[in-house]
């Protein structure tokens, strides 16, 4: 069997189980599944452009995803009235002089000569700096939180179309990532590892406690859409007749047209990545960056700037998941720090990229569509199996009940079994590098 025939199955296997969803269950689930699966694909894009093309191993993908969701906020809301005029002027002072007091240490450390007075003066600007970074940032965020805490309670946004947020989200994600590379690329893989899921971690922390920015576990609701709202379609004659003459009631009808639309849009975000990764691997850009991946020593022996290559890519990579992180917000209509576990956005991202093949844009698009059908249905699934097991023991019986109970498990088993399936007998997984 030829590559080409099997890509084509293992897609067209896929296809064939989301149209088993929507003849059994419900076409609105089907077609979420593949919005989603749209997102986690281009998460997993950007993974493979780290770790498949350049071996970097970033786990600090929640912390990119969540810079791309604050900045759907950020673009998309409207400015809470009266909130710049509380404490705008004082939020932006404290930042530039919090950004000031890294520069004056910086230059503290150019300047003075190694020795324990350096660290002194290190130190004690760092300290003042802060204490007056504090001083100024707490009382305006006070201010800000303030006004309307029930409702808003925060800066809000600039009310820009949310589109505009898709791209930003990924020169958010694309600063982090120039922080986090300046700082650990050059060091071993486990270091790197250490330094994103710290951010990461450090990152959701600020989401989650900064009520002036994002409201924090309060959480932004009714982030704005690029698409129509389902009651607007239900309250036009136009698409009612429309929707009647296929045959859905109005409110089926405008669910299921949102989905589509979604899904059109992301699916173009999508072809437009994977058009571009699939020149830069076939590029010398992208010929480079697997020769410093399978061997180091020698690319640099060749006079390649490898540092430079690991810069550029972990970048990219990280842009890619801070615009699927703009996406899902935007599709979502909120923003809750609270979801961004490393389960979801860290774990099984990954294993999108292993199953499907690491090193293999094609392979990512097939893992991320798969891993979130499997993540989405195997509850369900396992919910039925379950019951199927119990039918002939008792009501009541604790033993029934425990194996019932045990469904809601089933993600994580099976998420492992694939894994393990995948390695043992693909082990560069369903589409493998060429």
């Amino acid at each position: 069997m030829n590559g080409t025939l099997k890509n084509t199955m293992l897609f067209g296997i896929i296809a064939l189980m989301i149209i088993y969803v929507g003849l059994v269950q419900s076409w609105n689930s089907a077609l979420l599944i593949v919005a989603m699966g749209l997102i986690s694909s281009i998460m997993a894009l950007g993974v493979n452009l780290q770790w498949g093309f350049a071996g970097l191993f970033n786990v600090g993908i929640m912390g990119f995803v969540a810079l791309g969701g604050l900045a759907a906020v950020l673009i998309g809301m409207p400015p809470t009235e009266g909130g710049f005029a509380a404490g705008g002027m004082g939020i932006i002072g404290a930042l530039l002089l919090g950004a000031g007091t890294i520069l004056a240490a910086i230059q503290v450390m150019k300047r003075m000569d190694h020795g324990w007075p350096r660290t002194i003066a290190v130190i004690a600007v760092l300290i003042i700096g802060f204490f007056l970074f504090r001083g100024l940032l707490d009382p305006a965020a006070e201010r800000i939180e303030e006004i309307n805490p029930a409702q808003t309670g925060y800066l809000g946004g600039l009310g820009l179309p949310v589109l505009i947020a898709w791209p930003v989200g990924g020169l958010f994600a694309a600063g982090a990532a120039w922080v986090i590379g300046k700082t650990a690329l050059g060091l071993r893989s486990d270091y790197l590892a250490i330094a994103t899921l710290g951010i990461a971690e450090i990152i959701i922390a600020v989401l989650k406690n900064e009520d002036w920015l994002t409201r924090g576990v309060k959480n932004v609701i009714g982030v704005p859409r690029p698409v129509p709202f389902e009651v607007d379609l239900q309250n036009s004659a136009a698409f009612v007749e429309r929707a009647a003459g296929l045959g859905f009631d109005p409110v089926e009808g405008s669910t299921l047209w949102v989905k589509v639309l979604y899904i059109a849009l992301f699916a173009t975000v999508l072809l437009i990545l994977m058009w571009m990764a699939q020149r830069a691997l076939h590029s010398p850009w992208g010929r480079m960056l697997r020769a410093i991946r399978d061997n180091e020593v020698a690319a640099e022996a060749m006079g390649k700037d490898v540092k430079a290559r690991h810069l550029q890519v972990f970048i990219l990579g990280s842009a890619i998941c801070g615009v699927a992180g703009a996406m899902m917000t935007t599709m979502d209509g909120q923003l809750t720090p609270g979801t961004y576990q490393p389960l979801r956005f860290t774990f099984l991202i990954w294993v999108m990229v292993i199953v499907g093949g690491s090193g293999n844009n094609l392979g990512s698009v097939l893992g991320g569509f798969l891993i979130w059908f499997l993540w989405v249905q195997v509850e369900p699934m396992g919910l039925w199996l379950m019951n199927l097991i119990t039918s002939g023991m008792a009501e009541g019986s604790a033993l029934k009940d425990h194996l019932i109970e045990s469904a809601a498990h089933m993600r994580l088993l099976t998420m492992g079994m694939v894994l393990l399936l995948v390695l043992r007998f693909s082990p560069r997984g369903l589409i493998p590098e060429k």
